[in-house]
């Protein structure tokens, strides 16, 4: 049995079924009840024509769901259309289901794990694992986002910028339990990438590429994390690398910069750099000014402060990072990093324990935590 095979189809067989006019929840809930049956059927029987098999399958499911619910009547109008035997249509509904998992009436979480099931094809269990809750709490919280969409009307335009936003956030989870979220985003993205011509979906394949390539020399075999500076950039998957460029430079090609496109272009940058030494950051800090000019974020404008002091010295970086508001995440991080550049070093470690306490991880609390150490046990002070 290609299960393989079976979650890949799994986005089109629910698009199909949502066109003909069943709710989303209704729809997801038929087409799991055919991919059962199919791995039931198909070792000894398998069909011809795989998609059409599940689309027939799901479509009689939920026929025989709607008629025992409550709205019979104007459900059983849906009878005659059951779709005849034979090959399914090639309409590909993937893309359209990604604008319905990214609803703006959804939380982030919620559109996150909502993107994973019906898209992405994992399991409520798979899912839970992932973000470290009970399989009740992940199967409550998809329960009620297919509640929230199946009102929603399926051809309604989508917003790209919110569907690439909740694929960011996918991968930002990194990986956990026994699922890769970072890879999935990786295989989601692609497959919007291949729907949709857009610049900034391949901004966000490229970024996504470009970060992943350098994921096996993030922590140490302790767990504790390397900063890239450190980093061995000869465990840098090279062909991640250059696939990222690629995909960049096209998507850059047609002038028209978005956030995630310059992001990417600040990863290739570091990508590219033989050695930290060798790092262009002056073309990074002219990034980071149209990313500024992108977002307004401020997020965006402290990694400046970084890159100006390593561009035009920790001074510079200094004076940039005090147009910020001190209590942004990792500011005081910053603050230390700069100042231990300046050798301030008392400042630095004051900085770097205080920066600890505020860490969102255990892993960036215990990496400040040394760096504290580290200044305090130096010679000299």
């Amino acid at each position: 049995m290609d299960e393989a095979l079976l979650r890949s189809l799994t986005p089109a067989v629910l698009g199909i079924l949502v066109r003909r006019g069943a709710d989303f929840a209704a729809a997801e809930d038929a087409v799991q009840d055919a991919l059962v049956e199919a791995l039931r059927v198909w070792p000894a029987d398998p069909p011809r024509d795989p998609k059409g098999w599940l689309v027939t399958v799901a479509w009689r499911k939920f026929l025989d769901t709607t008629r025992a619910d409550a709205a019979r009547r104007r459900r059983e109008e849906l009878v005659d259309e059951e779709l005849p035997p034979g090959p399914a249509p090639a309409v590909d509904d993937t893309l359209q289901l990604y604008f319905l998992c990214a609803h703006p009436s959804l939380t982030p979480s919620s559109a996150v794990a909502l993107t994973l099931r019906a898209v992405g094809g994992l399991t409520t269990r798979q899912i839970a694992q992932a973000y470290l809750v009970p399989e009740a709490t992940m199967a409550q919280r998809i329960s009620r986002a297919k509640r929230t969409v199946s009102a929603v009307r399926f051809d309604q335009p989508g917003d790209v910028a919110t569907v690439l936003r909740v694929l960011y956030l996918v991968f930002n989870e990194g990986y956990s339990g026994d699922v890769d979220l970072a890879a999935e985003a990786i295989r989601l993205t692609r497959q919007l990438a291949a729907a949709i011509d857009h610049p900034e979906v391949a901004g966000l394949l490229a970024l996504m590429l470009l970060h992943h390539a350098r994921r096996a020399t993030r922590t140490a075999p302790d767990g504790s994390l390397v900063p890239l500076a450190e980093q061995d950039r000869g465990r840098w998957d090279t062909t991640s690398i250059a696939e990222g460029i690629e995909i960049l430079q096209a998507a850059l090609a047609r002038d028209q910069l978005g956030e995630f496109q310059a992001q990417a272009a600040i990863a290739a940058l570091h990508a590219d750099a033989p050695t930290a030494e060798e790092t262009d950051w002056v073309q990074i800090v002219e990034w980071y000014d149209e990313l500024a000019r992108l977002t307004d974020s401020p997020i965006v404008r402290l990694n400046r402060a970084v890159a100006v002091g390593e561009a035009d010295g920790p001074r510079a970086g200094l004076a940039a990072l005090a147009a910020l508001d001190d209590s942004l995440p990792r500011h005081a991080a910053v603050a230390a990093y700069l100042h231990e550049r300046d050798g301030d070093l008392a400042r630095a470690a004051r900085l770097y324990a205080e920066a600890a306490l505020k860490a969102p991880n255990l892993a960036e609390r215990d990496h400040l935590t040394r760096q504290a150490a580290r200044l305090n046990t130096r010679p000299g002070r």
